[in-house]
């Protein structure tokens, strides 16, 4: 039952981590609720043990050290990934990971472009573009980046005038493509919204905007912690209080290329190579409107509400079949995709974070892998059998 807790955490962006041997948890605050405190404190002792396990194992076998800086510095597995899409259509947005942030009370701008900056000196990765030698993409350091932070002030317009602004500046900044041999991959952009009529204070909105390629959404949360303690540093004329990091990305990378070769690359290759081999070309769902040729991105999301009844009896349903979640609700999408396509080999993409060492949790980097899990409905199983396939092919996705 503990691989499938720890499973259904890495599901939810919930990282566990030891901190002078004691388990602490970094969580979404919607996500960390009182039923996850109660499961969490149940299991304290079997995440604790297994979490020193998983940490000296790690340690001892396969420690990252910083590289040096001498020599181009090679791309992460994942960073190759998106540069190569990038290389067939160079303009587009699609990796694009924009981000607004609330700022209300005085607002010393200075002061926010001072910790902003600090976090680019801090963080190597947002300094980073990426170039051609002898053939293979490299990261490119520069040793200096400083952010030019436009200012916006939108103070004068009206409550519905001032709303349509943001908004399309938030449009505008998503929609702007990044040249990643160029760079700088990450912009910020600040708006001045005035007093605000309901909280009698100033309110401002920071946008952020990054390359996918040196970023991913747990970042996002670690470059705002880093702001808000670098800000309130500042602010009382106090140094930065963020530990120096002790090693960064590019480090992550060149680690990660020395690590997974020889026998873990084939055992690795082999399993997806088993894994993923027949799959078929495109699911085909009745749609409203063709296919076209070229994809668009101009995609779409539709969003609802599990009622807390329904929450109730999917999670007592996942407890009593030794599943998570996740595994049951994967389960009920599969079925879902297989009746409209009338198909039973279903492929579902799904991001995990991947920050499962100790070192780089405090880094802002792509670390985000995709997972396909690939799941067989033919002969109409019962849904307790399909979600014991699902739960396998979960299982084995996650520890390949």
């Amino acid at each position: 039952m503990l691989d499938e807790l720890i499973l259904e955490l890495k599901q939810k962006d919930v990282h566990l981590y030891l901190q002078d041997g004691k388990l602490r948890c970094k969580a979404p605050p919607s996500i960390l609720n009182s039923e996850l405190k109660s499961t969490l404190q149940n299991y304290r002792a079997e995440l604790t043990s297994y979490l020193s396990e998983v940490q000296q194992h790690n340690q001892k076998s396969y420690p990252i050290h910083a590289i040096s800086r001498n020599s181009y510095c090679p791309l992460s597995f994942a960073q190759q990934r998106l540069w190569t899409l990038a290389q067939f259509n160079p303009c587009s947005v699609a990796y694009n990971i924009p981000s607004a942030l609330r700022l209300i009370g005085h607002l010393d701008i200075g002061i926010l472009e001072r910790s902003l900056n600090e976090i680019v000196c801090r963080h190597e990765v947002l300094r980073t573009t990426f170039d051609m030698h002898d053939g293979q993409p490299v990261q490119v350091i520069a040793p200096v980046l400083e952010l030019d932070i436009a200012v916006a002030d939108l103070s004068q317009l009206s409550g519905d005038q001032r709303k349509n602004e943001v908004d399309r500046y938030l449009r505008e900044k998503a929609c702007r493509s990044f040249d990643l041999a160029t760079g700088p991959l990450v912009r910020a952009m600040l708006l001045s919204l005035g007093i605000s009529v309901s909280s009698g204070h100033a309110e401002h909105v920071l946008l952020f905007s990054m390359h996918h390629i040196i970023s991913d959404g747990w970042s996002t949360g670690v470059l705002v912690r880093e702001f808000v303690a670098l800000y309130e540093a500042f602010r009382a004329g106090q140094s930065s209080p963020l530990p120096e990091l002790t090693i960064q990305y590019a480090d992550y990378a060149a680690w990660q290329r020395e690590w997974l070769q020889d026998e873990r690359l084939i055992q690795q290759l082999d399993y997806w190579k088993q894994q993923l081999a027949g799959t078929p070309a495109v699911l085909e769902l009745p749609t409203d409107r063709s296919r076209p040729a070229v994809q668009s991105y101009q995609g779409a999301d539709y969003r609802f509400t599990i009622s807390k009844n329904i929450t109730a009896q999917l999670n007592a349903l996942s407890q009593q079949q030794g599943v998570t979640l996740f595994m049951t609700l994967l389960t009920a999408f599969n079925i879902l995709l297989s009746r409209y396509s009338n198909q039973h080999d279903i492929c579902v993409g799904t991001p995990v974070a991947n920050r499962n060492r100790i070192e780089i949790e405090g880094l802002i980097g792509f670390f985000v892998n995709t997972l396909i899990l690939r799941t067989d409905l033919s002969g109409n199983p019962a849904f307790t059998q399909l979600l014991k396939k699902v739960k396998a092919v979960c299982l084995a996705a996650c520890r390949t």
